[in-house]
């Protein structure tokens, strides 16, 4: 990217052309720009806002995935590792909590479920808790990967090695 200064040269204005990436001290940063987010604070309640918005919990403008659940390697903004935070089995474990409260509990306080056949509330509550599952895990597996972030949770590499007696 280029961009001009005018330099007043003798009462007369002349473009002199200077390059921005002349000396990039970060992959995707330019010298003359601020880093965007990458100077805050590692918060519980950052990492989350910004995993839940499914964006890099490192300076929150680059995508977190690459489809619907594969995490990028690495930021295309500021080149955060992203792919060394662990997202095994929390967010699984946390979304059938969340659509267990949320779509069944409430199912089981009404007294539909007395009324109707055991076949038919399976035929209405089967898709919705599909739906509702497949909706939420996105979400609150950005979520996880953003509490990692901000607890330094990376990994068997940032994990401390045994001592033997």
């Amino acid at each position: 990217m280029v961009f001009g200064f005018y330099c007043s040269v003798a009462g007369r204005s002349e473009k002199k052309l200077t390059s921005r990436r002349s000396i990039p001290y970060m992959r995707g940063m330019d010298v003359l720009s601020p880093p965007t987010g990458t100077l805050a604070p590692k918060s519980i309640v950052t990492g989350l806002k910004r995993g839940v918005r499914r964006h890099c919990p490192n300076c929150a403008e680059g995508h977190l995935f690459d489809g619907y659940l594969k995490v990028r390697p690495t930021c295309e903004v500021c080149g955060n590792d992203n792919g060394r935070y662990p997202a095994d089995d929390g967010p699984a474990y946390f979304t059938i909590f969340v659509v267990g409260h949320l779509v069944v509990a409430p199912l089981l306080a009404l007294s539909v479920i007395k009324a109707w056949s055991p076949f038919l509330l399976l035929a209405f509550a089967l898709p919705i808790v599909a739906v509702a599952a497949l909706a939420l895990l996105p979400f609150i597996k950005g979520a996880w990967i953003g509490l990692l972030w901000a607890v330094g949770g990376g990994g068997p590499d940032t994990v401390a090695a045994p001592v033997e007696p």
